[in-house]
């Protein structure tokens, strides 16, 4: 004896199917063509079976009852399509990467969650002498099917469809027959369908009959191909019947529903159909012209709506009817908040268009086959799709991560790469796993190949790559030679027709493009869309539009997968471990454009502006109009135009322009009456539809543009003086200060132990406490990423910083007013370092004047957080009119969409942004001032808590823009929460955060592009040797400066290039490469060494050279490399210098630290009477520097650790170049 006996079908990988048909293309047939037209599968020979069926759940297969033994009646109800975890049986589980059960591929558990489903049917009597089909559109994730109580068949692949003849099984038509279905959560398969996304179960799309006639057309392929001058067209028909041959009847129907082509012919051949002159409209995303073909045969027609269009590689492009577009595309998993991945299809409808009127014209259908009516809506609303397979195997990646050694000496993308090379072994390079594979494109290419929209197909998502993908390549292209395959997990794109990455910085994808010239490359995957996010989309979209290779990619990902999960009487979308489940990925399923209900997030709202297909740029003085469609003019568009200020904007003022081809662009002048001035206005331009399409009304908005008229100017600050009416005193009490004018208008009390000012007045308080200097922010879900920055800040405790008070200092004004001086730390626990500041006071009856100045001290972070000023209000105030951008939030990064203007929101309406994970939210850029007042009365706190009325407004400004938030939440609070309805409202007060700004600022010149092109170039030959792209690479410049150091010693001064290109052999033996010039080649090594000549510097360097200028210093620049390519980084970072402020080693034939090197330049300066500072970011350069002559000064983003004990101590060590400069102006107005 031995159990199980037999093996299940559901853990035995030579089972795949058993009794299914052959897989088809996806039709519905219909006994006359003019049911045909309607498209309306109600209309066809079709019955669903969707609705109410009996069901039992079962924690196992082998505790399943025996059907003949059942009492099915007894069961109870569930919902078909539906998962049975959303329907009160067991519960979803989310896991992003890992096996939700113990790894032993092929086998699952026998602990295998078993839903059984059961209902009757009957069949029509018309359908008498025909084949009887049943249908299941996805079942996850196997199931086997009994008719009648008889066995039928078994089936696995749960996104894909399964479809048994059941003639044989059923009673007479007119009689009850009963369906039986055996669904088991997991089988072999699931091993390679381990996407991102809830674990749930059950029959989940479309159950329905089909009846065949016996003679009838079984399966059909029509292909549109396109002569190469796009001028004619041809429809291939190729058909599959059962029963006897014959002629079919085909009909070509144009768009507008008139008759093009009637023509027969043979079953036994295939048929062609042209289209040409007049009669040819091309389909594209922009134009998704549609004709509609009739296959008519034996009393039954078949429509399919078809697209002419081509889609071909040439030229190391792919091409959309011969042109190389730009995809500007979403990925987009099937989900619905209540029903999981059972997504009604008014739902999913609404989904593509809302995806349209975000300017997006590219679908990718992540990481399965979709539900087939999508592909329908694609066809008719202009998207181009990726359609991809069901196959995924990511969660052999933590499988054998444990097998890598020496971790710690890695990057966590040389990490992934080793890992994913040993994963492939499991399935992707197993050959007992061919026909799984295979399965899978089959599976996926018949069902959707006659639809227009796919113009890839998709080997599965992060597979890792093995031969059985190359066996699914083949397969496809011998298949289907009309369109292109992609797959990012082969790398190299050894069978794939254009390479693919995710989550590329721009250097590295310039880095690719360079190296690998044959193919385009698109983005499957980046712009990480998590919470508040995702920021500098506008740089990517700026790389495609400019780089020929870079045609584009998709965002992930389209919506939060939130579940609408009730407690008591508390709603909120749950994510993972949020009903027990484990292993989980917690948030991570929270990651899209739109919220779990499938509202717009600002993410989405800034996708559409970045990507919009109309741009403007001010060129001189004029506009240059830049047209990024790729077929269309903008004729189709109208085009107003108004202005906007700070009192409002006019009237719009409809626009003519002149004709602008697709992709070119053309300089106009300002509409009649708009120039360029010093008021700060902008022109406002809005580019609408003309017409109506399916997806938009007419003027509906598809591009915008604000052109700002004026100069950058400092933004104006009122007089803060007092006045004999309003004298203000002091008086000082235990640990406060208390300031009172003479009437008594208004009340200050300053906290000497807190820093915290109040501020009173006859109509109650307006300051409850603050302004506090402040560099935190809750944290974001991508701040919490793998390598995001909370690394940094956890290390250096900066959400502990506090601000405490050092010394306070007042006084009394003769003009009345009254300034409190005093210096703060604002410092973590722990930790010694601080931001060491001065907040100086100006207190007048009616303002308070703070300026801030400070720098850092110690050994602080990288970058912070935020910058600015957290000041708690009355909770009266609970609303906001500012000038700025808005009306919604708006970050540093992620304000392209955000348009200059006045607006008025509060925090119940419009302030906050209600993200399903707490974070940091609502903040406005570049706000030129603020008003912070009470909400109109039928919606405001004040009224209901009868405040005092009138509220007296709080005016904020700055003297340049500046950030705000104004929110019911502390800053505390939004970290603490994990969900909307566990925060805490801040009791009877609102939190006003007044920022100068958010991130920080990093070092002069970036390596990060050197490095990323070693890693694009030989990254992955490096690290079979277990070496690092990085450590490689910063090996290689160290070993360089060495050489060229030793040789000036010696008095043989030669170029650094010359140094840094001769030894990169060297180096890599020295690494333990034993034969370096087999390993790379001379073309590496200039690519490489061009790469170098290429660094950008980071951001800062620009207000360090205008910090220094505006205090009077000179800046020269001392370098060991020629002057005009480190002008270039210079230049790239916008600071220009003039030639002669250039000094080189080449010049002198001496290199640094040779004293020569310094003294030939501080002689220079000593001579003109000049202080002279010498700044670097390396301890070496800087200290000898010193010990010449010079002043010394030392940026620590690129060594870290000072090793004072070693170098001396210098006179000025900042962090960033901005902090560098402070430095420096401090230490010299000390001399």
């Amino acid at each position: 004896m031995s159990f199980p006996k037999p093996l299940p079908d559901w853990n035995n990988l030579k089972v795949i199917h058993k009794g299914t048909l052959p897989p088809r293309a996806h039709f519905y047939s219909y006994v006359s063509h003019e049911k045909a037209l309607t498209l309306d599968r109600q209309q066809s020979e079709y019955v669903s079976l969707n609705g109410t069926w009996k069901f039992r759940h079962d924690e196992s297969p082998f505790e399943a009852p025996d059907w003949e033994n059942a009492d099915p009646l007894s069961w109870d109800d569930v919902k078909v399509p539906g998962m049975w975890q959303l329907q009160g049986y067991s519960h979803p589980t989310y896991t992003n990467v890992n096996y939700p059960f113990h790894v032993n591929p092929p086998h699952v558990p026998f602990l295998n969650e078993t839903g059984s489903y059961w209902r009757q049917f009957v069949t029509p009597h018309k359908w008498e002498g025909q084949q009887i089909r049943l249908r299941f559109e996805g079942v996850d994730s196997a199931f086997h099917l009994w008719i009648n109580g008889k066995p039928v068949g078994y089936s696995q692949g749960s996104r894909n469809p399964a479809e048994f003849d059941i003639t044989t099984f059923l009673h007479p038509a007119g009689s009850a027959n009963t369906i039986a279905v055996r669904v088991y959560e997991f089988c072999d398969g699931s091993y390679i369908e381990r996407q991102d996304q809830w674990l749930l179960s059950g029959i989940f799309r479309d159950v329905g009959l089909l009846a065949f006639p016996m003679e009838s057309i079984i399966d059909f392929c029509a292909v549109p191909t396109l002569s190469d001058d796009l001028s004619s067209g041809e429809l291939t028909i190729s058909v599959k019947i059962q029963g006897n041959e014959g002629d079919l009847q085909a009909k070509l129907y144009r768009a507008d529903g008139t008759l093009l082509k009637d023509s027969a012919f043979s079953t036994t051949e295939s048929h062609k159909i042209q289209v040409l002159g007049e009669d040819l409209e091309l389909w594209s995303a922009e134009h998704p012209v549609l004709y509609t073909l009739l296959l008519s045969f034996k009393g039954r027609t078949i429509p399919q709506r078809i697209g002419f269009r081509r889609i071909e590689q040439k030229d190391s492009n792919f091409l959309v009817n011969g042109k190389p577009i730009i995809l500007y595309g979403m990925n987009r998993h099937e989900h619905h908040h209540l029903h999981g991945r059972a997504v009604p299809y008014e739902s999913m409808r609404a989904d593509l268009i809302l995806m349209k009127k975000h300017n997006i014209n590219a679908l990718r259908c992540a990481h399965q086959p979709n539900d087939p009516r999508l592909y329908e809506v694609c066809d008719e609303l202009g998207l181009y799709v990726i359609a991809e397979a069901d196959l995924e195997t990511h969660g052999f990646d933590p499988v054998e991560r444990n097998n890598i050694k020496n971790q710690h000496l890695m990057t966590e993308y040389e990490i992934q790469e080793t890992s994913y090379k040993m994963a492939k072994k499991w399935t992707s390079d197993n050959p007992a796993w061919k026909d799984a594979y295979l399965d899978r494109a089959v599976e996926l290419v018949e069902r959707f190949k006659n639809f227009t929209c796919i113009i890839f197909w998709s080997l599965g998502n992060e597979a890792f790559y093995g031969h059985n993908h190359a066996l699914m390549y083949k397969w496809i292209k011998e298949t289907d030679p009309t369109r292109l395959v992609h797959y990012e997990g082969d790398r190299d794109a050894v069978t794939a027709d254009l390479y693919s990455s995710m989550y590329w910085s721009l250097d590295t994808l310039k880095a690719h493009i360079k190296k690998k010239t044959d193919k385009p490359l698109i983005q499957c995957e980046y712009g990480h869309a998590m919470g508040n996010g995702p920021g500098g989309l506008k740089e990517y979209i700026d790389a495609y539009r400019s780089e020929k290779l870079l045609q584009g990619g998709f965002i992930w990902e389209w919506c939060n997968h939130g579940l609408l999960k009730r407690d008591g009487d508390t709603s909120y979308y749950a994510y993972g471990g949020d009903y027990g489940d484990e292993p989980n990925d917690a948030d991570f399923i929270l990651d899209g454009m739109v919220f779990s209900d499938h509202s717009p997030t600002p993410g989405l709202v800034e996708y559409k502006k970045v990507i919009e297909p109309v741009t403007v740029q001010l060129k001189g003085n004029q506009l240059e109009l830049k047209n990024h469609f790729d077929f269309s003019s903008l004729d189709h568009l109208t085009v107003s135009w108004h202005l906007v200020n700070e009192t409002g904007k006019t009237e719009p003022i409809s626009w003519e322009l002149p004709e602008i081809k697709p992709g070119q662009s053309k300089l106009v002048d300002f509409p009649q009456g708009v120039s360029l001035g010093s008021d700060a206005s902008w022109l406002a331009l809005n580019f609408c539809l003309r017409d109506s399409t399916v997806w938009a009304p007419a003027g509906h908005e598809i591009a915008w543009a604000q052109i700002p008229l004026f100069k950058d100017q400092d933004l104006p600050i009122p007089s803060f003086s007092g006045s004999a009416k309003s004298t203000l005193s002091i008086s000082e009490g235990p640990g406060r200060l208390y300031i009172s004018s003479e009437a008594f208008a208004s009340r200050f009390t300053y906290d000497l132990v807190r820093g915290n000012l109040s501020w009173s007045t006859d109509t109650g308080k307006i300051f409850n406490s603050g302004p506090q200097l402040g560099i935190y922010r809750a944290l974001t879900q991508n701040d919490l990423g793998l390598e995001g920055p909370h690394i940094e800040w956890e290390r250096f405790h900066v959400a502990s910083t506090r601000m405490l008070v050092q010394a306070v200092t007042w006084r009394c004004n003769d003009d009345g007013t009254v300034d409190i001086k005093t210096n703060v730390r604002v410092a973590p626990k722990v930790l010694e370092w601080a931001l060491e500041a001065t907040l100086s006071y100006t207190i007048t009856d009616s303002s308070v004047n703070l300026h801030v100045k400070g720098e850092f001290s110690g050994t602080y972070p990288k970058y912070i957080p935020r910058l600015g000023l957290t000041v708690r209000l009355p909770r009266r105030y609970d609303a906001s009119t500012w000038f700025g951008r808005g009306p919604g939030e708006s970050y540093r990064d992620k304000k392209s969409a955000a348009r200059f203007g006045k607006y008025t929101a509060s925090i119940q309406d419009g302030l906050q942004t209600p993200y399903e994970w707490p974070q940091e939210n609502g903040n406005r850029t570049d706000t030129h001032w603020a008003r912070i007042h009470s909400s109109s009365p039928d919606v405001s706190y004040a009224a209901s808590a009868e405040a005092l009325t009138p509220v007296p407004g709080l005016e904020v400004r700055m003297d340049s823009p500046f950030n705000f938030s104004l929110r019911q939440y502390s800053i505390t609070e939004l970290d603490r929460a994990k969900h909307p309805h566990e925060l805490s409202a801040l009791v009877d007060e609102s939190e006003l955060n007044i920022d100068f700004a958010h991130h920080g600022i990093g070092t002069c010149i970036s390596y990060d592009a050197f490095y990323d092109a070693i890693e694009a170039r030989i990254g992955e030959k490096l690290l079979a040797k277990n070496i690092g792209s990085r450590l490689f690479g910063y090996a290689w410049m160290e070993a360089g400066e060495r050489e060229y150091t030793y040789l000036s010693m010696s008095g043989h001064y030669l170029k650094f290039f010359d140094v840094f290109r001769s030894i990169f052999y060297r180096t890599l033996w020295q690494a333990g490469i034993a034969e370096p010039r087999k390993f790379a080649t001379d073309d590496d090594r200039e690519f490489l060494l061009n790469s170098y000549r290429e660094l950008k510097p980071r951001p800062g360097i620009h207000e360090c050279f205008s910090r220094l200028r505006a205090a009077g210093f000179t800046v020269w620049a001392l370098t060991a490399g020629d002057t005009a390519r480190v002008a270039g980084y210079l230049a790239q970072g916008g600071v220009e210098m003039p030639e002669d402020n250039f000094f080189s080693c080449d010049t002198i034939k001496i290199g640094k630290p040779a004293p020569e090197s310094y003294h030939y330049i501080l002689d220079k300066l000593e001579k003109e009477g000049r202080e002279a500072w010498f700044a670097a970011a390396h301890m070496w350069d800087a200290a000898a520097a010193k010990r010449t002559g010079f002043k010394g000064a030392w940026v620590s983003l690129w060594e870290k650790e000072t090793c004072s004990d070693i170098f001396g101590e210098l006179d000025v060590i900042a962090d960033d170049l901005p902090s560098l400069a402070d430095g420096i102006i401090a230490a010299s107005k000390k001399q």
